[in-house]
């Protein structure tokens, strides 16, 4: 089983966004899903109250992640989804510590790559792998990056801070369609907001695949070392 952990310690970064796109993609009968809201802010748990049923389960549990995770392993799912407070409390030290992999949505500011440290200094210290998304990012132009998030990607490396090759662009997709209870694919699948969630879905996947041992230069996060 793996566990997704989505933290930041700065609010806004997008982690209840990403958590909620990513699940809906994911989820299918043959590949299970818990969702855990361990978010005072229940943002995630707001979403998933708009779903249709289609069997994605939520709980809402601030405390015991480990625990949580070890009974949705025994129960048979195939992923755990985590959402956290943004803040860096013993309820988020205790997700990351049962993480596969740490999820760290980063909007490009000055503000938010500052915040990005600590959280990378946790996930260093607990010995967890992860990375950085570039998220909320204004659109590509003819294919290229906006200034600011070049400047994002540039300071992370500086900082030897992994981050994924793509980026999840402000689009009004992504909100519209959490309105609805939906995920990207689920509210247009068939739109640029679909396809960035399903880049990303590809790079966790092979990420995972690296983490529990197979060989793949590509993989987009760092073993905390």
């Amino acid at each position: 089983m793996n566990v997704l952990v989505f933290a930041s310690r700065k609010g806004g970064s997008g982690k209840s966004t990403l958590a909620a796109h990513l699940a809906a993609h994911a989820h299918k009968p043959s590949r299970t899903l818990l969702l855990v809201d361990a978010d005072p802010q229940g943002s995630l748990t707001l979403w998933h109250r708009r779903r249709a049923s289609d069997g994605l389960q939520l709980r809402a549990a601030q405390r015991g992640i480990v625990d949580i995770a070890k009974a949705a392993k025994r129960n048979g799912f195939e992923w755990v989804f985590v959402d956290t407070a943004p803040n860096m409390s013993a309820s988020v030290a205790d997700a990351i510590r049962a993480a596969t992999l740490v999820i760290i949505p980063c909007r490009p500011g000055v503000f938010d790559l500052d915040a990005v440290k600590e959280t990378v200094d946790f996930a260093r210290e607990a010995r967890k792998p992860y990375a950085v998304v570039i998220n909320a990012a204004p659109p590509r132009r003819q294919d290229v990056e906006s200034p600011s998030v070049i400047f994002a990607r540039e300071t992370l490396a500086g900082l030897h801070i992994p981050v994924w090759g793509g980026q999840i662009t402000q689009r009004t997709n992504f909100s519209q369609a959490l309105a609805q209870g939906e995920g990207a694919k689920e509210y247009d699948r068939d739109s640029y907001a679909a396809a960035e969630i399903a880049r990303l879905w590809a790079a966790i996947e092979k990420s995972v695949k690296a983490i529990h041992g197979a060989r793949d230069g590509t993989a987009m996060h760092r073993v905390a070392a």
